[in-house]
């Protein structure tokens, strides 16, 4: 089964290769790190590492990256002769990574699944213990992790429907993987069966919680004053503003339209677009213009800009790792990737902040927490375009049930809190030995604070 994997994977990364750099030369910052990709590592990595017990940690990218450092915080305390190796696969993950974790924890690139590179990269680390955040399923590295007896954990661990078949359609390839991890942290109990279900030891799967709702917690320095910051852009102080959040191709416009409509009725209606991929930028700006529609980049922006009150009706956010500022001062969110692509956005980061907010009919990659916000009365779910201008439109109307819908996602919010110190007692209870101490555990943190 290895070499029919590693012979189909051999032809997969050559064929796909113009496209993989393609993608990595559009996110800018495509030849940093590039090395790593393939396992080989800098001098001054391996003397920081040197006669070092190491636990080596990946997340994937932005979404992960947050949930990853909120874990380190909670984790770096009670095994504090544990050296911090964090990975991440993509340029933007990496930012997120250099910009919320101190210089001692050292960052690099997650190798390419080939099996050179890979044996290079855990030659080099030689980790005590892997996390991995979410489902990140690698079958040469965890092959190689289960020869070298390397306990590995998966934490917030979530199986869709889709993504369990086809699990299943290759079960002789993947159930020998599931059956290897040490300790899988789940969401809920449907995903805890379905990874049993493809293999995972039952004693081995715990149920957590979603770690999504601690790592949106707001108690976090900023990076900028937002208040200001829309002082800058000429919005008035009162304006109603609505936030596209993670949108993806066609919602901008959907938006963009929606405004326009919208702010004969609402003229201090202001317009903040985040996409998803900030490499779209231009993209989006042209949609912008062809409608129209006064707007800057959030490039275009710094300490010393000054616009006129009314000189610009829109901000397009071409940046990563800043859309929870501009959740703050919102009347308004959408949850993007939710009307024209399917798999949603996080809906939690608005919640965690008591915003009113909307997200379409496709949110699988969310499925139980937009349930249990929607039957909370803590969102609105619309089916279409429409829904979503009617829905912007008596909300925006009525300040009363903005205040109510953010009250009632923050009391979800609050009640699902306490994920990530139960994903800390799971691996700190199997890393407990003679190489690895393991501190007592701290007290736990109050919940967060409800909204003036």
């Amino acid at each position: 089964m290895r070499r029919i994997y590693n012979t189909l994977f051999t032809i997969f990364f050559v064929v796909s290769l113009p496209y993989y750099f393609l993608k990595m030369w559009r996110r800018g910052n495509w030849k940093q790190g590039l090395s790593q990709r393939f396992g080989r590592h800098s001098t001054k990595l391996k003397q920081a590492i040197t006669n070092r017990h190491v636990l080596w940690m990946h997340a994937v990218s932005v979404g992960e990256v947050n949930i990853c450092t909120q874990l380190i915080r909670a984790l770096e305390p009670r095994v504090p002769n544990l050296k911090i190796v964090v990975s991440t696969t993509t340029s933007t993950g990496m930012a997120e990574l250099q910009k919320k974790l101190p210089h001692h924890i050292e960052k690099i690139y997650y190798p390419i699944d080939y099996r050179k590179c890979v044996e290079r990269a855990l030659r080099t680390i030689g980790p005590e213990a892997v996390v991995l955040v979410e489902a990140e399923i690698w079958p040469n590295f965890l092959w190689r992790i289960a020869d070298k007896s390397i306990p590995v954990f998966l934490v917030n661990a979530r199986m869709s429907e889709r993504s369990y078949r086809g699990y299943k359609r290759f079960a002789s390839l993947f159930q020998p993987i599931f059956r290897s991890f040490t300790g899988v942290g789940v969401q809920n109990e449907t995903d805890a069966q379905r990874l049993v279900a493809l293999g995972c030891r039952p004693e081995a799967v715990h149920v957590v919680g979603n770690l999504k709702f601690d790592a949106a917690r707001v108690d976090e320095r900023p990076l900028f004053n937002i208040a200001v910051f829309l002082k800058q852009l000429g919005v008035r102080e009162g304006a109603r503003i609505v936030v596209g959040g993670s949108t993806h191709a066609g919602e901008e416009a959907l938006l963009a339209d929606l405004f326009l409509r919208l702010r004969k009725t609402f003229p201090d209606m202001f317009l903040i677009l985040v996409p998803r991929h900030f490499e779209r930028g231009k993209e989006v700006g042209q949609q912008l213009s062809d409608r129209r529609i006064k707007f800057a980049y959030r490039t275009e922006v710094g300490a010393t800009t000054q616009f006129k009150p009314g000189e610009l009706e829109c901000l397009l956010v071409n940046t990563t790792g800043e859309l929870k500022y501009f959740y703050e001062p919102a009347s308004v969110i959408f949850v993007g990737k939710s009307l024209t692509a399917e798999g949603g956005q996080n809906p939690i980061e608005p919640g965690a902040l008591g915003k009113a907010m909307i997200f379409g009919p496709n949110m699988q990659s969310f499925s139980s927490i937009a349930a249990a916000f929607v039957s909370r009365g803590g969102a609105v779910q619309v089916q279409n375009a429409a829904e979503l201008e009617q829905a912007c439109d008596e909300l925006l109307r009525n300040e009363h049930r903005r205040v109510e819908l953010g009250r009632n996602a923050l009391k979800v919010v609050n009640e699902n809190l306490g994920s990530i110190q139960r994903t800390v007692e799971m691996i700190v209870t199997h890393l407990h030995g003679e190489e690895v101490y393991v501190a007592p555990a701290p007290e736990q943190r109050s919940p967060l604070a409800k909204p003036d």
